[in-house]
């Protein structure tokens, strides 16, 4: 009897080089169907939830696979440990229905970027976090952050290369707070992103926390869809995917 099986995964992005498959480059996917492989004896192909890039972290990436062995759930999380890198981690393994897709029955994604704001880097945290050795008006970046949420174009927060068939998202709430001092986290959630969208919108958040820009003008960049009047693409280490959301029947 064919089983579907959906997995949640934790990895640390650190030399990996994303989620997706690639020729000459290790990746989420490859390590996973490898160690599914050899654990199932057959060939499989995994779908994921989200193309996390190079280097982005995730708590809560959701994949899924297709397998008539009868190897229990629990024993499929504890085999998938047993062979995985050290770096991508199985924290559940559950079977759904048969039309559940990780990515196109997803309702809404959630990510979290974090921000080291003081003079010295952290050896720590180095490949967790963006260091800017300036202070930042938070006061400035919280009002800007309102500008965000909605049903909207966002073009302007688009990559080059990007490759969705449309450029409206929604955003439900982009929310600052302080974990810890001097770690600024950056929630965002939604129904779904364009490449680097997040990346972008932090990048232009802080260039709003640093003084190149003003919180009026985020509104602004956003209506101009040009992606040239937005902040830099800020580095991937700091971004998580924490949470992928689905219906409560998927």
């Amino acid at each position: 009897m064919p089983r579907h099986i959906r997995l949640t995964i934790e990895y640390d992005g650190t030399g990996i080089a994303g989620w997706q498959r690639q020729l000459n480059a290790p990746t989420v996917q490859e390590h996973l169907e490898t160690a599914l492989a050899r654990l199932l004896d057959h060939p499989v192909t995994v779908a994921g939830a989200s193309r996390t890039d190079a280097g982005v972290h995730a708590l809560g990436q959701v994949a899924t696979f297709r397998t008539e062995r009868t190897i229990p759930l629990h024993g499929v999380r504890r085999g998938l440990n047993s062979l995985l890198s050290p770096a991508i981690a199985i924290t559940e393994a559950r079977e759904v229905g048969d039309d559940f897709h990780p990515r196109f029955s997803a309702i809404g994604k959630h990510y979290r970027y974090l921000v080291l704001a003081r003079p010295d880097r952290s050896a720590l945290l180095a490949t967790r976090v963006w260091h800017r050795p300036q202070p930042l008006d938070i006061a400035a970046m919280t009002a800007a952050a309102t500008a965000f949420p909605g049903e909207r174009d966002f073009t302007a927060l688009r990559a080059a290369g990007c490759t969705a068939r449309t450029t409206i998202r929604r955003i439900d709430e982009v929310a600052l707070s302080w974990p810890e001092p001097d770690l600024l986290a950056i929630d965002v959630r939604g129904n779904a992103f364009l490449r680097n969208m997040i990346r972008i919108l932090v990048g232009t958040l802080v260039e709003v926390g640093e003084g190149r820009f003003t919180a009026g003008q985020v509104p602004e960049i956003l209506a101009s869809l040009d992606r040239s009047r937005a902040g830099p693409t800020a580095p991937p280490q700091g971004l998580c995917l924490m949470a992928v959301s689905y219906a409560p029947e998927a």
